[in-house]
């Protein structure tokens, strides 16, 4: 369930500071939030599948870690974040 290269590229280009800027905090929320999309529409196939259930909660839990920290960091960037991407913010 991985995503494949260019989507990643694309993301990274997007939302990075520069174009090898893979580590800020916008582009690995970015990548979770495009994983936990593809997850949420695999688990609405597959309803029994709970190993990835449980990797969908994981990844939730690590997306909402690092938006509590963006937030509390870069305040403006982080309500630009949550618009860009369609999240909720309920941190």
């Amino acid at each position: 369930m991985a995503l494949d290269s260019a989507k990643k590229q694309e993301i990274i280009a997007k939302y990075g500071r520069n174009e090898n800027d893979t580590g800020s905090s916008e582009v690995q929320i970015a990548l979770l939030t495009e994983r936990i999309t593809e997850l949420t529409e695999h688990l609405k196939v597959f309803k029994k599948d709970h190993a990835s259930r449980l990797g969908l909660l994981k990844l939730v839990g690590q997306r909402r870690r690092l938006m509590k920290y963006f937030k509390r960091t870069n305040k403006d960037a982080y309500a630009k974040l949550i618009d860009d991407l369609g999240i909720r913010d309920n941190i």
